[in-house]
């Protein structure tokens, strides 16, 4: 197949997904914009809600499968923009438009590197490509419902099942990346606390003010550090970002006090040992609830063959401080695309019409090498 079409169409279909507004859960117009797409180019394409996929060929569950994984909701437009964020303009050789750099560069340039190997193949391995919903909100409507979803399960034979999962099986998660592979990622754990005291009147002295007990333990949270540091995460880091009391009165001494933590794992704790942890050096005024132990942290292996096909190809690696659908993803998964998650979220979003067709070349090389282990 002609790449250097492949290039431009990928370029193309960027966007037309960019005039189509696609916040997380409103996804539907962009995901038919992807079926039609592959259709008008021969392949047969599912859909689950609005996960697209297509499998190149038939599966064999002798062989590993690459999984080609990216997402194509949005965030909201930040109110700094200046240009039409639904307007897709290239300027200097630069597209412009919401969604253009997280993730659909990436997004596009997948799909562009499915439509190559969906005609040549790629020997030795099984492909399959999903573009993805609500990856925005760590939603489950997105990655993790195609996963389990039984269409998705019959049309891969199950070859992301625990009981025929193969021991190279992996995927390729299309973010952000400088075309630098993460092979690691922190977890997301967001705790919701709420420290305990009596009301009372403020005037006369009265009751155990709830805020105090929360501003120590807001102080222990500043102060505290896990022992196990990552050599590409680095440490545990612990945030806390909201503090508010039902109490709106000046002259009432709040009963409660709730808070939120923001915390960044590592892979060297699990969910279980931080709140462990946590719940025991914290006094019984202060009382915490994880919201969701979905998002943990997560790492490919540097003897993975596909980030040995990546060190090959002269591919740098790191440890991403940001969490994506790598993190739903049970097997092993390695992050990278075109673009730069420094752009991503930011006012008049963009990426280099260079770094799709870069991105695209960069996907395609990498799984050469992978097929020729």
């Amino acid at each position: 197949m002609n790449n250097n079409l492949l290039k431009q169409e990928a370029l193309e279909l960027l966007k037309s997904l960019i005039a189509i507004p696609s916040f997380s859960k409103e996804e539907e117009q962009t995901a038919t914009c992807i079926e039609n797409y592959l259709q008008q180019k021969g392949v047969t394409s599912y859909r689950t809600g609005n996960n697209v996929y297509a499998v190149a060929g038939d599966i064999d569950l002798t062989k590993p499968t690459l999984l080609l994984n990216s997402h194509h909701d949005t965030v909201k437009p930040n109110p700094q923009y200046t240009k039409d964020p639904f307007t897709p303009i290239i300027e200097n050789e630069k597209l412009y438009g919401l969604g253009a750099n997280d993730a659909g560069g990436p997004l596009v340039a997948l799909i562009a590197t499915f439509l190559h190997f969906h005609a040549n193949g790629i020997p030795g391995w099984n492909l399959v490509l999903a573009a993805t919903a609500e990856e925005e909100i760590s939603g489950s409507g997105g990655v993790e419902a195609l996963l389990k979803d039984p269409l998705f399960i019959q049309q891969t034979k199950g070859c992301f099942t625990k009981e025929h999962l193969h021991a190279n099986t992996c995927a390729i998660v299309g973010e952000p990346t400088l075309l630098s592979m993460a092979v690691a990622e922190r977890g997301l754990l967001v705790l919701d606390a709420i420290a305990t005291g009596k009301a009372g009147h403020a005037a006369r002295e009265e009751g155990d003010n709830s805020i105090y007990h929360a501003l120590n333990a807001i102080q222990w949270f500043q102060e505290y550090e896990f022992e196990n540091r990552s050599v590409l995460l680095g440490p545990v880091k612990m945030s806390v970002t909201v503090i508010e009391t039902e109490n709106k009165a000046h002259n009432v001494v709040p009963a409660t006090c709730r808070f939120v933590v923001d915390v960044r794992v590592n892979e060297r704790y699990t969910f279980e040992e931080i709140i462990t942890t946590i719940q025991s050096e914290l006094p019984t005024s202060i009382t915490i609830q994880p919201r969701s132990t979905r998002l943990r942290s997560s790492m490919i292996d540097l003897e993975h063959p596909l980030v040995k096909a990546g060190l090959t190809n002269k591919l740098a690696y790191y440890g991403s401080p940001t969490t994506s659908d790598k993190a739903l993803i049970p097997f092993p998964a390695l992050k990278l695309g075109p673009g730069n998650s420094a752009r991503s979220h930011s006012a008049d979003e963009w990426i280099g019409v260079d770094e799709i067709k870069n991105g695209i070349d960069c996907y395609c090389a990498l799984i050469d090498q992978l097929a020729s282990k």
